[in-house]
């Protein structure tokens, strides 16, 4: 039986709405990036026991051989072993991904706020209402 088990940590990583001013988007950013390490993490997870697997199949279909059982039940649990070896390398790759994402959203929300920063924070400490983005560009 397997240990898997759907989990749900609350949908989606970021809100998809219109919002895009400064701290809504360094907010949306910044769930990113957790979203995508706690997925790296769960990938992680997912490998190991993908490898662990892998290595009792391998140990199975020698056991089966050993026995002096059918040949072809030894052949099925080797491919079952490859299988798992090769969905385990590309785990691995998703993993690699998502650590690649995690980093590029933090670098992104730096960026962000090198550039917008302090346009926020004069923008936010006027009493005047102030044109929404784009109004200029008309």
């Amino acid at each position: 039986m397997s240990d898997l088990a759907p989990h749900h940590h609350g949908g989606a990583a970021a809100q998809t709405d219109g919002d895009n001013r400064y701290k809504s988007v360094q907010q949306k950013l910044k769930m990113l990036g957790t979203a995508m390490d706690l997925a790296g993490n769960e990938l992680d997870v997912l490998l190991r026991g993908m490898r662990t697997n892998a290595q009792r199949a391998e140990s199975l279909a020698d056991e089966i051989a050993n026995a002096d059982l059918d040949q072809k039940f030894v052949e099925m649990t080797i491919q079952v072993a490859l299988a798992l070896g090769g969905a385990a390398a590309e785990v691995r790759k998703l993993h690699e991904t998502a650590q690649d994402v995690t980093g590029l959203a933090a670098d992104t929300r730096r960026t962000h706020a090198r550039l917008y920063e302090g346009l926020d924070t004069i923008r936010s400490g006027r009493k005047e209402r102030t044109p929404k983005p784009g109004f200029f560009m008309r």
